[in-house]
């Protein structure tokens, strides 16, 4: 499953601190806080409901919240417009959703090559990046194919090309393997993890499954909107 890569020097990447997020009546974050450094995989364990996904939302900026704040390198998520953290979640955030989550009129090289056009790289110079991506995954295979046209394992393991190939800082997965069995849920975590220590990328995975956990480097975990995080602690 991989050695621990050493914590970076310099302080963490992302740190949440004091996360409120209230739905209605209902609280799905009360006084949240996490940190991962670069390179590390962090597993946020808890179980359904307790606010697991909403804290990765608000670490990747997709949901502001109510109060606390999320600083990723240095930087205050909720002191940016609207258009920087789109660019943010474009360029330094890559993302891997349970059910991949691939626009199916896109072929799967065409799909992984996507973030990077949309950034403005020209086709042949993506495709090239994204069929560089999709060897290391095992899937350069199905290049040519639409996502309909593939298993769940490899058309999640095209997701997690797609999530790699604008060389992001931190990688958001959200429950990755949870609609494969466990054989492709595994390699999709292998490779998931090797691809992102061997580039200094850190993860965030939010997951219910201690199987999937244990290719992180520590696990976090949230109950009733509260996460506890030992490594912020320190």
């Amino acid at each position: 499953m991989g050695t621990r890569t050493p914590l970076d020097p310099t302080g963490p990447l992302l740190v949440a601190r004091d996360l409120h997020k209230t739905y209605g009546a209902t609280p799905a974050l009360d006084g949240a806080s996490f940190s991962v450094h670069r390179g590390e995989v962090v597993a946020v364990m808890g179980p359904s409901g307790s606010g697991k996904s909403t804290l990765l939302h608000c670490l990747a900026g997709i949901v502001t919240p109510d109060a606390g704040s999320v600083v990723f390198a240095g930087r205050e998520l909720s002191a940016m417009s609207d258009a920087e953290r789109s660019a943010l979640r474009r360029t330094e955030f890559g993302f891997v959703f349970q059910f991949g989550q691939l626009v199916p009129e896109l072929t799967c090289v065409e799909n992984v090559a996507l973030p990077l056009r949309l950034g403005g790289v020209r086709r042949k110079a993506a495709e090239r990046t994204a069929l560089h991506w999709m060897e290391r995954l095992e899937v350069d295979g199905v290049a040519a194919k639409r996502p309909g046209e593939v298993s769940g394992g490899q058309g999640q393991r095209v997701a997690v090309a797609r999530a790699l190939a604008s060389s992001p800082k931190v990688i958001f997965a959200d429950e990755p393997t949870g609609a494969l069995d466990s054989l492709n849920g595994e390699r999709v975590m292998e490779l998931l993890t090797e691809a992102a220590r061997s580039t200094g990328t850190a993860v965030v995975l939010v997951t219910h499954e201690a199987r999937v956990a244990a290719y992180s480097d520590r696990d976090v975990t949230v109950r009733d909107g509260r996460a506890t995080d030992l490594e912020y602690a320190r």
